[in-house]
């Protein structure tokens, strides 16, 4: 069966893609993740400066996934480059933005726009702390500017991660679109939510909120790649809550091209991909289906 795929040009050896956040902060773990058989590694999001982001512990585990306030802790782009430059040359990159500003990101998006075969706006990070993340992905216009500003300083396709935390994840794909987005990825973890220990009666996080990954959200993920897809045209890589092959054809299903994990590595190991890719041949074969293109879409018949 085929199960290449294509977004804006970025050819993958299958639709499947390690997301931001989830070891991606070295070359050695992104040449590892792709070795294990993903189609290709999106980075841990990273900024202008060194950011130091929130004290442990950062990271924990709920019933129904993760709640992770790491607060886009990362060394800064100039080191991020020195890691980028040691990444396999086939392999597909997708570099992973933050910022504070429109002109923040368009900074870091061209310090590595020669290393790179894509750059990932993030917009959505729900604890990425004051002026980061969601602060900018909730805004219509905030969101069209970051975007107008990447496109002008980069040649390289450009895709949006939107937050489901909105009034309308519609109006925000369009402002996107209109600030020249070519795809959008979605969506980011929500919330933030919060655990409390009841031996002690304090939150368990140092930041006390985080934002929630894992199955819980995937409902959520696969309703806004639905309407995503119902509303406009435009390529979209889904992620939020994949653990099987069965995951991702939904995804498909709704409208996504490709999809992210991120989560399901800590479920499952990095043998998820591997995997995923195995059963959604399987599946395929047994369905009639000679492509990924024939699936993408398919539940908006």
């Amino acid at each position: 069966m085929n199960v290449e795929t294509e977004i804006c040009g970025l050819k993958l050896r299958n639709p499947t893609m390690l997301a931001a956040g989830i070891l991606g902060m070295t070359a050695s773990s992104l040449n590892r993740i792709y070795d294990h058989g993903a189609g290709a590694v999106v980075t841990k999001s990273f900024t202008k400066n060194p950011k130091k982001g929130y004290k442990n512990p950062v990271i924990v585990e709920v019933d129904c996934g993760i709640l992770n306030a790491i607060g886009l802790s990362n060394p800064g782009v100039k080191i991020f480059k020195e890691e980028l430059k040691k990444v396999k040359k086939e392999i597909p990159i997708i570099a992973s933005i933050a910022g504070s500003s429109p002109k923040e990101f368009a900074e870091v998006s061209k310090e590595v726009s020669d290393l790179v075969d894509m750059i990932e706006i993030n917009v959505s990070c729900p604890h990425a702390g004051e002026g980061y993340g969601s602060f900018i992905g909730q805004d219509p216009k905030l969101t069209y500017e970051v975007v107008k500003a990447v496109k002008k300083a980069v040649n390289l396709p450009v895709s949006v991660k939107l937050t489901a935390n909105v009034a309308d994840i519609v109006e925000i794909a369009i402002n996107a679109k209109k600030g020249g987005c070519d795809a959008l990825t979605l969506i980011n973890s929500v919330g933030p939510g919060m655990k409390i220990d009841i031996k002690t009666a304090k939150p368990v996080l140092s930041n006390r909120f985080g934002g929630l990954s894992g199955p819980a959200i995937k409902p959520i993920a696969i309703r806004c790649v639905y309407e995503i897809y119902e509303n406009m045209e435009i390529p979209i890589i889904g992620v939020g809550g994949i653990t099987t092959y069965k995951d991702v054809i939904e995804f498909l299903y709704a409208g996504a091209r490709a999809v992210q994990i991120g989560t399901g590595i800590l479920y499952k190991g990095v043998n998820i991909f591997q995997d995923i890719v195995y059963g959604l041949k399987k599946f395929m074969k047994e369905n009639n289906f000679k492509s990924v293109d024939e699936m993408v879409g398919l539940a908006h018949r």
